[in-house]
């Protein structure tokens, strides 16, 4: 019997405000342990939340972008449960009447196939503490509750999502388009995205859903695949050994690639939510909504679509491009700039560019280099005062370092092409004294043997005016020499 995967994920993401949601705690990550608290994440007797209207406005923003329907009245409760970095033993966060739902990502496999996957619910709740577990000989824990009362978005799937690879493309394309908008950073490492993935096991083509179990707290897009697919080859194992998959939570194990229990997963009814009674209900009045609707940038998506469009770039290049706002409009200015033709800006950006940035782990909006020197650089090759040899080799790197223009770089280092004839003849001259084989050949030879002995020639004498000689000059001047031996 052949089986399928039924997955749904639920992927916690903390909103990019200043401070927590309840209270005007600093919410910020890597302070000192227990810098950032006060009585009302620290859960005090007689401390009230006051709800933080910044964080409102990032989870609408959010929902949406992810193309949610936006209730305009919603409630918040109280969901119990007692662990030692959740300090008031509940957590703030919103169950019958969410504040977003109905809504759906498109998600692109590697064959480009597209797949829509539909968004149940969005809410906002706090995020509890952190434990931290001694290493070596220290055997105690602590807890920091530096993180208590950062303001969350919880997004849950609907069980549309089929394999493992799927689920990591939906996890990689909400990230995306959360950081796009500027509501959350990204950073799975340092916790401020995270995934809970639910799955089962059917019997191929059935509609009856199997038991599910939950793989808590995976922060990488790769360990939420891996995994998945530990997980649904073990529950195929069970069932195909007669036995029966058991609903709980797992975690999962990176170092040895599997899953283990964690403890029996709980129903709603464990949690006792019953409405939050020191917060009044959440109300979003259409005039508010509507100007959370036209601060939305243009999304990944459209931005893709359009550079494909009207650069005529090719869609791999485009989402490329669009994997970061900064990046997409880095490239537009460039574009804008530039009097050639802009699938030139792109590979120049995707290949040099991008490399170099990526050598020096500089991030495209902490880049010394203006978008018009891009530009500029393109244009002192298009006119022949630089070789692209030299732009890519010598000026760009420059420019990274320095954040000089290209033009500035040129002119102090002295890279001005060679293209005078008159002295490019004598250089010519002393390379082809050094190279009587590559002379032979040329006699000697066939036009393909001709042509491999022009190039050897050229590249020769590039190496001997460090990259300054016009090739176009090189590849007219060397046969003409070259005849009259």
């Amino acid at each position: 019997m052949e089986f399928e995967a039924v997955i749904g994920l639920e992927v916690h993401a903390q909103l990019l405000t200043d401070t927590k949601i309840f209270c005007s705690c600093r919410n910020r990550f890597g302070d000192p342990p227990n810098t950032n608290v006060c009585p009302v994440c620290l859960g005090m007797p007689g401390s009230l939340p006051v709800l933080n209207k910044k964080a409102v406005e990032y989870a609408v923003k959010a929902a949406l972008a992810l193309n949610c329907k936006i209730n305009t009245y919603s409630i918040f409760a109280r969901k119990h449960y007692f662990y030692p970095d959740l300090p008031k033993a509940y957590q703030i966060t919103q169950y019958e009447l969410p504040f977003a739902e109905h809504g759906w990502i498109e998600i692109e496999k590697p064959d480009g196939t597209k797949k829509k996957i539909r968004i149940r619910r969005i809410h906002m709740e706090e995020d509890a503490g952190k434990t931290l577990h001694g290493e070596g000989y220290d055997q105690n824990s602590y807890v920091d509750l530096n993180r208590a009362g950062t303001p969350l978005i919880e997004i849950v799937s609907e069980p549309d999502i089929s394999s493992p690879e799927e689920a990591r493309l939906y996890m990689q394309k909400l990230r995306d388009i959360l950081v796009w908008i500027g509501v959350n950073d990204g950073n799975l490492e340092e916790g401020s995205l995270r995934c809970d993935a639910n799955v089962s096991i059917r019997p191929k083509g059935s509609d009856k859903l199997g038991t599910r179990t939950e793989i808590k707290n995976v922060n990488s897009f790769r360990f939420i695949q891996k995994a998945l697919e530990y997980e649904i080859e073990r529950q195929i194992k069970v069932v195909k050994g007669g036995g029966e998959v058991v609903q709980e939570t797992r975690l999962y194990d990176s170092q040895k690639n599997i899953t283990k229990t964690m403890r029996t997963k709980e129903e709603a009814e464990d949690y006792r939510y019953f409405p939050e009674p020191d917060l009044p209900p959440l109300i979003i009045d259409s005039e508010w909504l509507d100007s959370i609707k036209a601060s939305l940038p243009e999304l990944p998506d459209s931005v893709k679509e359009r550079f494909v469009k009207d650069y005529s770039l090719t869609p791999y290049d485009a989402s490329i491009l669009v994997k970061e706002r900064a990046l997409a409009h880095f490239f537009e200015s460039a574009v804008s700039s530039y009097s050639g033709e802009p699938k030139k800006v792109a590979n120049f950006i995707i290949s040099d560019f991008l490399g170099i940035l990526n050598e020096e782990k500089i991030g495209i909006s902490d880049v010394k280099v203006k978008p018009e020197y891009i530009a500029e650089l393109l244009t002192l090759v298009d006119k022949g005062t630089i070789s692209l040899r030299v732009a890519k080799e010598d000026v760009l790197p420059e420019m990274v370092k320095t954040g000089k223009s290209p033009e500035k770089i040129v002119k102090e280092k002295g890279l001005v092409q060679i293209s005078d004839e008159s002295a490019l003849v004598e250089i010519i001259e002393a390379v082809l004294n050094k190279n009587e084989k590559a002379v032979n050949q040329y006699k000697t030879g066939d036009d393909k043997k001709k042509t491999k002995a022009v190039k050897f020639l050229i590249g020769q004498v590039m190496k001997e005016t460090k990259g300054k000689a016009n090739p176009k000059v090189l590849n007219e001047l060397i046969p003409k020499i070259l005849d009259k031996k």
